[in-house]
């Protein structure tokens, strides 16, 4: 009888956690259904100009202790997908990135975030650049409310590894999700 107290006290609290981060959305006035030629890789082909777009995002979990932000091209003829950026650390009174805070050499990032590397073998933004002909990419563009206030990473972490934390520290997260082709 016990056990099954535990298991639905555990349920009630997941539903309550669940409801507590009803409404956690991600934003942005840069983009929308499709990448702007602002979001699109300089380099391997193509010509857009790098710009990590602006990120806002509204109703978190009120008792999250920090951010994070990453982006997923699920259709990268990889195996693996690939990741055009990963940046966390982003202090809990934190709501949002600027446009272009995916440069490290601009400093826009919330002090104390960090960017780690990339499937372009660097940290900070990389902009979509999927194989010319290729049908259009997903680029999902997701924010994490963490339970922690610091995940015990550097800026050489994998995008792998930082997913591992992430997803044993969500509280709740919000995506967005555009395309873009060439």
């Amino acid at each position: 009888m016990k056990k099954i107290a535990l298991i639905v006290a555990m349920f009630g609290m997941l539903g309550v956690e669940s409801v507590h981060a009803q409404g956690f959305t991600l934003q942005s006035d840069d983009f929308s259904g499709q990448l702007t030629q602002n979001q699109v890789f300089s380099g391997f082909g193509c010509t857009g100009k790098n710009i990590s777009p602006s990120l806002k995002w509204v109703d978190a979990p009120r008792d999250a202790k920090s951010f994070a932000v990453n982006v997923y091209d699920p259709d990268a003829p990889t195996g693996s997908g690939w990741w055009h950026w990963v940046i966390f650390n982003i202090p809990a009174d934190i709501n949002e990135l600027k446009a272009d805070a995916g440069n490290p050499q601009k400093g826009l990032a919330p002090h104390g975030s960090v960017q780690s590397v990339t499937d372009y073998g660097m940290a900070g933004f990389g902009g979509a650049c999927p194989p010319a002909g290729d049908r259009p990419h997903r680029y999902i563009f997701t924010v994490y409310a963490l339970n922690v206030p610091k995940l015990d990473l550097d800026e050489k972490a994998s995008p792998a590894l930082v997913g591992f934390y992430l997803n044993q520290h969500a509280m709740a997260k919000a995506s967005l999700i555009s395309y873009y082709g060439r």
